[in-house]
């Protein structure tokens, strides 16, 4: 388990590559949701991503290592975090991507200096291919979230938001594989269990929540939810666990109120997030959880869109 000594070293190591990104507001949100709502921008982190806290930490663990060579499969934003701070330290990297996946997020990838491979169309195609390379290659495979450097660097974001909005009583968050979720969980209920966690799924890709309910990892088949960064088929061995046993709640959310949300940021707050970004406020904005809440921090983890695709999430 990723202690909270863990997340205060990772924040260590960090501190000179990542961003401590703002908290946004707005009046017109609040009355909305009838609560005070803080926006945690991670949209707005180096490389439009939470993901490169942890994608630091892991790579610079490793190259303190020996590692000379690094792998990733990732849909996008681990894979570009992978990219950036390995081109920053010198270390070749290669990042196996779906066949499907989002053009702008590849691109950044390889402006990063980084090598693309495509490969299949599920993460259980993708890893062993980059475990595979790195193993040929002497190098280091770095997973996008079951990795307790990632999870610790993720956490992170957490010991921000505690010095940022010391009031807050929930943090809402979005759930993939669930690094980031676990991340906080492991700081926030080690420093300060009253705050609540929420976690935060698509309908379609609700592989946590029916893990969740069954009480252990359970595996769903492929998704098609537009929330392109949270379509994992089952939660992490080492995240679950963390969910498991502190998480508050996790809620659901549909295609139409993700794109509500979406639509809301762009709009009324100028803020461009990416759909998997905007799945928190989502929920926020749809009233999914029953429990009372004065102030809430939302995380948007990302803001890595291809801009060919925002009117297809304009839809209704």
């Amino acid at each position: 388990m990723v202690s909270l000594a863990d997340v205060k070293k990772a924040q260590k190591e960090i501190q000179e590559t990542i961003h401590q990104t703002p908290i946004l507001t707005s009046s017109l949100l609040d009355e909305r949701c009838g609560m005070e709502v803080f926006l945690k921008a991670e949209h707005l982190q180096k490389t439009g991503s939470f993901k490169i806290r942890g994608a630091t930490n892991a790579v610079k663990q490793a190259a303190a290592a020996g590692a000379r060579f690094i792998t990733a499969a990732s849909s996008g934003n681990h894979g570009q975090a992978i990219a950036y701070i390995a081109g920053r330290m010198g270390i070749p990297a290669i990042i196996i991507v779906p066949e499907d996946a989002n053009r702008a997020k590849v691109e950044a990838i390889k402006a990063y200096g980084a090598k693309v491979e495509y490969c299949g169309l599920t993460s259980a195609e993708r890893i062993p291919r980059a475990e595979q390379l790195a193993e040929r290659n002497n190098g280091v495979y770095i997973p996008p979230y079951d990795h307790p450097a990632v999870i610790a660097g993720q956490g992170t974001v957490a010991l921000e938001i505690l010095e940022q909005v010391p009031e807050a009583d929930t943090i809402v968050v979005p759930v993939g594989g669930g690094g980031l979720i676990s991340g906080i969980l492991s700081a926030v209920k080690n420093s300060k269990p009253s705050i609540r966690i929420i976690g935060v799924e698509p309908e379609t890709a609700n592989d946590t929540f029916l893990s969740l309910q069954k009480g252990e990892i359970t595996a769903i088949s492929g998704t098609s939810t537009i929330a392109d960064g949270l379509r994992t088929s089952q939660p992490g061995d080492l995240t679950f666990p963390v969910l498991k046993e502190h998480l508050d709640d996790l809620v659901l959310v549909s295609e139409t109120e993700i794109k509500e949300a979406f639509r809301f940021l762009l709009e009324r707050t100028k803020q461009l997030v990416e759909p998997s970004g905007a799945t928190a406020l989502a929920a926020v904005m749809a009233g999914k959880n029953e429990m009372e809440i004065k102030k809430a921090v939302v995380v948007l983890s990302g803001g890595n869109i291809d801009l060919l695709k925002i009117s297809h999430v304009l839809e209704n």
